[in-house]
């Protein structure tokens, strides 16, 4: 058994580690070893937890065996889950951390002999706090990250589930549960208890279902925050230092992404906290009977423009996800490299279904760092490009959200693809993006539209450029 001075140093290495991976992460150059400074605080954190208990029990075999099922079951994920899939997989992961944390703050209100927390009835008042808040982000967590799996998922509508009075009965929840964490506090009566997780249950769902579907990365980077503080919370009930550094880093770094993408999106902070952002302006919806004029055009059109022009910015999106078209993609811009002509890749903050969506698909294929542009950074660039290649990118090129207040998207900052001499925009089809609304896009009198699986389109051009 380590003593606690042991443990409690292990533990500060382990967050050292923690912190340096998220530092790793946040350069592609460096993302593989912050993941590998990871995983060795994460098998640190274990061994150490496990060394601490010091009673090697029958109950204690138990859990080694659900922890190998949980990793094989977590690997055989990794390996199988596609890049497409991986908002819904966060999403419900998240979901099943702040289940856990329900999970451990029922059995310490419970247990709170085996806890160290006093005795039933009698449980200490800081360690009844902790737990309780624990419990209660935590069921909002578990309740929202099972919304936001569903709506990625396409099981439930993306669109925003709205009713009357939907943000009050929000507001009266959200008092009602420090309201029963008073009393609980005073009574400590199992039924309170029960109400608390019930009600935090409940604001989960009604949190995320008037969020609408382009507004879901920044749901995933917001429960990914409420995860953490879950089990930052339910740390301090267990006194375990390095779930508190975990929580907390988890919690704070999630928090500054979606600040960060709230500004990205012309979003309200606090309205994503409290739900229901994205929810107000619906009244624009794409309309298939609409009849407008769309030039559309073949490989070989696209090779031509792209072969006389002289740069040439590159636009992924989801539909790239979905058909896996970042190899071609890769293959096609050596092509034109050759050919003396320079290529860009612009990102917006939030395409594809979660931050960094688009980066790990370009990295995949290897495209050079210092090609890659956030919006930020290269937006007024397309004004002096000759062709922008949209591959599957839809949202987050509507001209609307500059022009319409009533669209849903309005004040969405944008990549100004319009602005571009010519623009190339691969689609299956006319059919809205996330947002379900139409892009004015595909109308412009530069657009010139390729109707086609991404993948196959890209490698078709390939050859036309040969």
């Amino acid at each position: 058994m380590l003593s606690a001075n042991l443990s409690a140093t292990f533990y500060l290495v382990s967050g050292i580690l923690f912190i340096l991976a998220l530092r790793g992460l946040s350069s592609p150059d460096t993302s593989r070893q912050g993941n590998y400074l990871g995983i060795a605080g994460m098998v640190i954190a274990i061994v150490v937890t496990f060394l601490s208990i010091g009673n090697f029990s029958t109950s204690l075999v138990f859990v080694l065996i659900f922890l190998l099922i949980g990793g094989a079951v977590g690997a055989f994920i990794a390996f199988k889950i596609p890049m497409t899939a991986m908002p819904e997989l966060v999403a419900g992961f998240h979901s099943l951390v702040g289940l856990a944390a329900v999970f451990v703050a029922i059995s310490a209100f419970l247990n709170p002999e085996v806890f160290n927390l006093g005795s039933s009835g009698n449980i200490k008042l800081a360690s009844l706090i902790e737990m309780s808040i624990g419990a209660a982000v935590g069921a909002i967590t578990f309740s929202g990250s099972i919304i936001a799996f569903l709506k990625l998922r396409g099981i439930m509508s993306g669109a925003p589930i709205t009713f009357i009075g939907q943000h009050y009965l929000n507001l009266i929840l959200g008092i009602g549960v420090f309201v029963i964490i008073f009393y609980l506090c005073k009574s400590q009566l199992d039924t309170m208890f029960w109400i608390l997780i019930i009600i935090s249950f409940l604001i989960g769902v009604l949190l995320i279902i008037p969020i609408g579907g382009a507004d879901m990365p920044v749901v995933i980077s917001m429960l990914n925050s409420y995860s953490g503080w879950a089990a930052a919370g339910i740390g301090f009930t267990l006194e375990n230092t390095a779930l508190i550094i975990t929580g907390a880093l988890v919690g704070s770094s999630g928090a500054i992404l979606s600040y960060i993408m709230c500004k990205a999106m012309n979003r309200s902070f606090f309205s994503v906290i409290l739900g229901g952002f994205g929810a107000e302006n619906t009244s624009q919806k794409f309309d298939d009977k609409k009849e407008k004029p769309v030039k559309s055009g073949n490989a070989e059109d696209a090779a031509f423009l792209m072969k006389n022009a002289s740069s040439v910015i590159i636009v992924p999106g989801y539909g790239m996800a979905v058909a896996q078209a970042q190899h071609a993609l890769r293959e096609m811009v050596d092509k034109l490299k050759k050919n003396d002509i320079k290529v860009t890749y612009a990102i917006h903050p939030v395409a594809g279904r979660m931050p960094g969506h688009m980066n790990v698909l370009l990295a995949e294929a290897n495209v050079p760092y210092d090609e890659v542009f956030e919006l930020e950074d290269i937006n007024n660039d397309f004004a002096n490009a000759d062709v922008a290649f949209v591959i599957g990118a839809n949202d987050v090129t509507n001209p609307v959200a500059k022009t319409d207040p009533q669209s849903p998207i309005f004040g969405m900052p944008v990549l100004d693809v319009e602005k571009c001499k010519s623009v190339l925009f691969v689609k299956r089809s006319l059919s809205p993006g996330y947002a379900g609304i139409d892009n004015e896009l595909f109308y412009k009198e530069n657009t010139l539209m390729l109707f086609a699986d991404a993948k196959k389109m890209t490698e078709d051009i390939v050859k036309n450029l040969e």
